[in-house]
Formats: C-alpha cells, structure tokens, sequence
C-alpha cells in the first residue's frame, strides 16, 4: 500500500511510533442492493473502499475519491453511517498506527458509473459487486465489523449516525 507523502514524512520524525490517523471507509451499494468491493493487493483479501484522509480534507470528499481512485466508479456520498476506533495495527515494516473511521454510505452516480467498475490502482488486484449474504471469502475483518456497524444503522428508524462506544 502506499504511504501518503504527509504520512511518509511525519515518518522520518517519529519513525515507527504509534500515529492517530484519520481514516474512511465507503459502502457503495447499487441500485440492486449490492456492495462494491476490492480485493487487497497486501492481504489477497476482499474490503471495503477505505483510505486516509489528506490534510484539510473533507471526509465525506475523501470518501468519494477513495471510491474513483480505487474502483473507478465515481459516487454521491449519502450518509455517515458509523465513527469508530480500530485497534493498534503494526504493519510488516513496523509502522504502528491506530485510526479513527468514518464510515459512508454511497451509491454510483449513475448505472454507467456502477457498470465501470475496474481496479483503478495498485492497492487492488480485482473489483466486484456482491450481494449482502453472497459476499466473498476471504473477507477482511474490518470490513465484516463495518458491514454490521453498517446493519445498526440501517436498522435505526431515525438513522442517526453509529456512535461505537467502549
């Protein structure tokens, strides 16, 4: 995965110490219910579109970036569906980072837009639509914690966005 450049250079100044990163992740379901997943070019896993937000960076405009960089579909952000924490991740080069994650709900901006999904950068060796109870395996657990956080909301008469609490 690449290393957004401010995230690279705080880096060469705190080395590998843990790092509070803003983040998102985007459900983009299609007119017939299904989500649009990526399958990890580090893990060889199916997710969810997710990324970092960049400095200043709006995150519901983040989430729709990370969906056209990724996929190639291009998106109207609709909800935020859930903010949660992860826990501490340590990656292979020692980096240690925990994120805050902001969870959007999205759909394509037209059904050409969701017919053009391909995979749109490294980070991703496939792309497909997936109905909610014929999803994929091998699924990240992040992604199946997202998509229950995802049933919590959907659940909620008011939809009100999902608070994690401890």
């Amino acid at each position: 995965m690449p290393i957004p450049p401010y995230v690279a250079d705080l880096r060469t100044r705190v080395g590998t110490d843990l790092l509070w990163l803003p983040g998102v992740t985007v459900v983009v379901s299609d007119d017939a219910g299904r989500v649009l997943l990526t399958r990890r070019a580090d893990n060889d896993m199916w997710a969810l579109v997710s990324g970092i937000l960049d400095p200043g960076e709006e995150p519901a405009v983040a989430a729709a970036r990370e969906a056209l960089e990724e996929t190639g579909v291009a998106v109207v952000v609709e909800d935020l569906a859930a903010v949660s924490t992860t826990g501490e991740i340590t990656y292979p080069n020692g980096d240690r980072t925990t994120y805050l994650d902001l969870l959007f709900t999205a759909r394509p901006v037209s059904a050409a837009a969701a017919a053009a999904a391909h995979v749109a950068d490294d980070e991703n060796t496939d792309v497909g639509w997936f109905a909610l109870d014929a999803l994929p395996e091998p699924l990240t657990g992040s992604t199946a914690q997202r998509l229950a956080l995802l049933r919590r909301f959907q659940e909620q008469a008011d939809r009100a966005t999902v608070f994690v609490a401890p």
